[in-house]
């Protein structure tokens, strides 16, 4: 009996820990109450008459949901009588910034009236019709006939097509517009908005304009909370065009052909046409040249300059670009951003595939090679009222396995009366049936946030891609197969990057496998070293690409079990499930000494398996006790080494190893 005993209440006890919180292990203060600065920041929807209590009201009731930081958002539905950054307005949002300092909360200031940002409400074009939104047009000729020059337009130039027939250039305004503060009459049953013209972002003076409309504004009216209550400007999603703009208009002016030539190092003049027509053999080059210049005439013109002046004023630009994979222009945020809205991403096949499934990626590997702190995600915009609160938890933590680490709910609604209600639903913070038990999400969300903000990812694998396209393909297979990876973008290499004997370094990352597997464009200084990085056998390379037969040494693959082979021949795995699943999205971090493992069943289905850390290179896996934290709950309960870990659907776990203090 007591042999039976011996073997049976040590087992008993072990299976309990499990179950049960260790209360004599000491948890980082900070995981379990991370500060302030962690917080969700909702869209704050000013969408309504705007009272100085109820504003004050509102603010408390974040605070005691955990919510502890916004973004004053002025949005459709304001009376008519108040103006973007009129007094009044100013008014309301020094109520709101002075309460959150009271409260030690944080502010983030929004940049327009509405969106796309870029126009302050139309108040650009107002101060000067010239800095209206403009594009380039084909006017097709026939014989030797001119072009018929409308008001408003200037010949840019006249090209020959191969045939023979001739093509003018012109440049015209784009007839884009925004949207903006105010309802005006019915339409259709309902009532119409508001349509300010876009201003010309890819024009310096109009830029200029903008900057001293909103970003000088706010400085002189709410400086001295620079750099402490509020944290930075959220730029919204800036077009070049404006929305509705002119059918078959493209991004573009003649004064921009010097940039553009000062970018591609040739003068795309004599090609314009290539950018409507297929009839050259290099059209669809010219094409994607041209496509190329605008975003850098665009991160150049508008990103660089925000960027700037936000550095200078102690504060930090955010917000996002237009595109999902635009990260070239993330290199001016001081905080990366991006966006999912319009059920971009849900649980299923869209989780992984196609361009808005790098999204989170694309943010946190460029605050990563840029090194910065921060990157954020606007999330939940027009996914609807059908939206549960599953899917938002899910949602967040998707975005967490990926890097992410400041969370913008788009939206908490000031008001829900009459049309507001269906503006971009839905409402997820004060007017949803979750609101009760929000603080657990928040803080949940803090935590996380915390976890993924002054640490050290441990990955050595990275994917290059050029400024506006990342590979979700291979991006697929690894997340798949649990193998942590970066985007890299190109112009990083011999820039920030460097190449060693041990892969690809930037920002205190060592890249053992560096993948290529699509990218529309190489800058010629990255060649040499890609080639010196294939000669040291450290490059993947498709060999469907253009570039397969570039780089000797390289391994090639041409199906996904090839670049798994590849990548395992570069860089041992990390973490191995000793029963597979492709469910499952991992994340490992070192902070404070410890080793964290963030690990999320992104499916629908149940995982049960065992999790083990393996040697990766010449880094020794980490050692000791292991733990789960509960992110919701801030508590801790042991997991034995080989403990089968069950995770329902959905369901995001923390695997916790101290070091040793």
């Amino acid at each position: 009996m007591k042999s039976f005993l011996k073997q049976v209440i040590p087992a008993l006890l072990l299976s309990l820990s499990i179950f049960y919180p260790l209360k004599s292990q000491q948890v980082p203060k900070d995981f379990i109450d991370p500060p302030h600065e962690f917080s969700v920041m909702p869209f704050w929807f000013w969408n309504d008459t705007l009272k100085d209590d109820e504003i004050i009201r509102q603010i408390a009731g974040f605070e005691d949901h955990g919510v502890y930081g916004f973004v004053i958002h002025p949005r459709i539905g304001l009376p008519s009588d108040m103006k973007w950054l009129s007094p009044e307005m100013i008014h309301a949002m020094g109520i709101a910034i002075s309460e959150a300092a009271k409260r030690n909360m944080y502010v983030i200031l929004y940049d327009e009236g509405m969106y796309p940002s870029g126009s302050s409400s139309g108040q650009v074009v107002e101060k000067n019709p010239a800095h209206a939104a403009r594009g380039l047009a084909k006017i097709d000729l026939k014989n030797g006939e001119m072009p018929l020059i409308a008001k408003g337009m200037k010949l840019v130039t006249i090209v020959s097509r191969p045939d023979g027939s001739r093509v003018a250039i012109v440049e015209q305004p784009s007839g884009g517009v925004i949207r903006g503060l105010h309802y005006t009459g019915d339409e259709n049953g309902r009532p119409g908005e508001e349509t300010p013209p876009a201003g010309d972002i890819l024009n310096p003076d109009a830029v200029t304009s903008f900057m001293n409309l909103v970003y000088e504004k706010y400085a002189t009216s709410f400086g001295k909370y620079f750099g402490n209550t509020i944290l930075g400007i959220f730029t919204d999603e800036p077009s070049t065009l404006g929305r509705s703009s002119i059918r078959g208009v493209l991004p573009g002016n003649a004064s921009l052909l010097p940039q553009i030539k000062r970018i591609l190092g040739y003068d795309i003049t004599p090609f314009l046409a290539d950018l409507w027509y297929n009839d050259n053999p290099d059209s669809k080059t010219h094409r994607s040249d041209y496509n190329r210049a605008i975003n850098i005439c665009l991160e150049e013109n508008y990103y660089k300059r925000l960027g700037n002046w936000c550095f200078l004023h102690n504060i930090s630009l955010m917000g996002h670009p237009a595109g999902s994979m635009d990260i070239g222009a993330e290199r001016y945020f001081q905080i990366p951003g991006q966006d999912l809205v319009w059920r971009y991403v849900e649980p299923g096949p869209k989780a992984l595939d196609g361009q808005n499934s790098t999204i989170a990626k694309c943010a946190s590997s460029a605050m990563l090679h840029l090194e910065y702190r921060r990157n954020l995600n606007e999330l939940y915009g027009a996914y609807g009222h059908n939206l549960t609160y599953d899917e938002m938890v899910w949602l967040a933590d998707w975005c967490f396995v990926r890097g992410q680490n400041l969370l913008i709910p788009h939206a908490f609604f000031y008001s829900i009366r009459g049309p507001r209600y269906d503006e971009r639903p839905p409402d997820v913070g004060p007017n949803s049936t979750w609101w009760p038990g929000y603080k657990s999400f928040a803080d949940a969300c803090r935590r996380l946030s915390w976890l993924n903000t002054d640490s050290r990812q441990v990955c050595d694998i990275a994917i290059l891609s050029d400024e506006a396209f990342l590979p979700d393909k291979p991006a697929k297979i690894l997340f798949q197969h649990q193998r942590d990876f970066n985007y890299l973008e190109a112009r990083h290499l011999g820039n920030e990057a460097r190449i060693s004997s041990g892969g690809t370094v930037i920002a205190g990352m060592r890249y053992k496998a560096l993948i290529i597997d699509t990218i529309s464009y190489l800058p010629h200084s990255s060649v040499p070293l890609l080639r010196k990085l294939a000669r040291k056998k450290h490059l993947i390379v498709n060999g469907s690409s253009k570039y397969a037969s570039w780089f000797k040494g390289a391994l090639v693959y041409t199906t996904d079990d090839d670049l798994l082979n590849a990548v395992d021949r570069l860089t041992n795995p990390d973490i191995v499930l000793d029963q597979p699943s492709e469910n499952i999205r991992y994340r490992h971090i070192s902070k404070g000494g410890d080793d964290y493992y963030i690990l999320f069943n992104e499916e629908g289905t149940e995982v049960n398996t065992g999790v083990r850390q393996v040697k990766t290179g010449n880094r020794q896996p980490a050692t000791g006790n292991r733990y789960w934290l509960n992110p919701n709950t801030a508590e801790v309960f042991q997991s034995p080494e080989n403990e089968i870990v069950h995770f329902k659907p959905h369901e995001l776990k923390i695997l916790w190893i101290p070091g040793v203090k």
